[in-house]
């Protein structure tokens, strides 16, 4: 059987020219980075050239590009440290209900050591209220997070407003912002949207797995938040994994490359999928918000259709989409996304599905995925 892959929210397949590099890494440039011999600057080199190249890809420079194994432990470095490390100038942190796990996590864990962190609302379309923001920010706010685009529904936050936002306030805070979806897609200046921190990950856009990167401005000094060496000028201890690292830079430099032809396409792959199903009949709304969001992402209610039932069927049909969050489809859980955009207990919240594009995705394996979902949708209302 046929398998069509629809989840890239998820994770994406490695692209065929990124193993290529990393295979040539792993076989010929296996020096430590802190030796000083001849393998170790061999290694020094990549990691270099691979910091330029992630620097210029959001108007950054090379010395406030932290190495990390990933979204997870950027986000948690960037909450977690900045919290910590400014606790004697506040204790107060705004962040949105809609924020990944890995965000909201780190949030948690915060509170109870007696942080207060203020969590803004969204509307249907998953959009902050920019005036709940501004009324939010106090002199003892250190720190506000909030993603770039969301990675259930795909709205995009207008992050330049929110940076200037922040900067025009009387708090000190730090901006941080989850970009781990929006990366390789969306143009990206921490400068002028005056963003202090921000997170990627590799395996989003093609790289190995096990690897990103975080900005952190220039002026900002946060403590490692590995402990151990003194790499990454003691800003994240650990050997640096430089097969992985000359993969995320390939990645990173195919995705600056293609992006806006990728959106474009991405777009086009939703347009055709809606009006197929306009064209069928069935009952669905699409969730978030229609214009300003991240191109890759459609999530769909389709009413009075079971989520996990639609997807069971659809995984027989060699078709792979989902419910939600990646880190959260292994259990039962409602979306907290939908949850917080419709209410608790909207029938949308176990009735929506999220599909999702990349590289192999074809015009051909959208008209097969609206076929499937014609069908088996009309069988389930039977």
């Amino acid at each position: 059987m046929e398998r069509i892959y629809f989840d890239y929210a998820a994770t994406s397949p490695v692209h065929p020219e990124v193993i290529e590099i990393v295979y040539d890494a792993m076989k010929n440039h296996f020096g430590n980075a802190s030796s000083i011999h001849y393998f170790g600057r061999d290694s020094r080199r990549i990691m270099d050239d691979a910091k330029k190249v992630f620097a210029n890809s959001i108007g950054a420079k090379p010395n406030e590009i932290v190495l990390t194994s990933g979204g997870t432990e950027s986000d948690n470095t960037a909450i977690l440290e900045t919290a910590l490390t400014r606790e004697k100038e506040g204790k107060h942190i705004i962040t949105t209900v809609v924020e990944h796990h890995a965000v909201l996590k780190p949030m948690e864990y915060l509170e109870s050591l007696g942080f207060d962190v203020t969590y803004l609302s969204v509307d249907e379309f998953g959009m902050i209220n920019l005036k709940d923001l501004e009324e939010s920010l106090r002199e003892d706010t250190t720190l506000v997070s909030i993603m770039y685009g969301n990675n259930e529904v795909g709205t995009l936050s207008n992050v330049e407003a929110i940076g200037n936002i922040i900067q025009e306030s009387l708090s000190t805070a730090y901006f941080h912002t989850d970009a781990v979806q929006a990366y390789g897609l969306e143009r990206i200046d921490v400068k002028k949207d005056q963003i202090d921190l921000l997170s990627t990950s590799s395996h989003k856009i093609g790289g190995p797995k096990g690897i990103g990167f975080l900005y952190i401005n220039e002026s900002i000094h946060l403590p490692s938040f590995m402990l151990g060496g003194e790499q990454e000028m003691k800003r994240r201890a650990g050997t640096e994994n430089i097969p992985a690292l000359a993969g995320f830079q390939k990645a990173v430099e195919i995705t600056q490359l293609t992006k806006e032809s990728r959106k474009v396409e991405y777009n086009d792959f939703s347009t055709h999928l809606v009006k197929r199903l306009e064209e069928s009949n069935v009952e669905f709304e699409l969730n978030g918000h229609l214009d300003y969001r991240l191109m890759h992402i459609i999530n769909i209610w389709f009413k009075g259709v079971s989520s996990e039932q639609l997807l069971l069927l659809l995984d027989l049909s060699g078709i792979s989409i989902s419910a939600g969050s990646a880190c959260t489809a292994g259990n039962i859980d409602p979306s907290h996304v939908l949850m917080a955009m419709y209410g608790e207990k909207s029938q949308r919240v176990n009735e929506s599905v999220r599909i999702s594009f990349g590289i192999e995705t074809t015009m051909e394996s959208i008209d097969y995925l609206a076929n499937e979902l014609i069908r088996l949708i009309k069988k389930l209302k039977k």
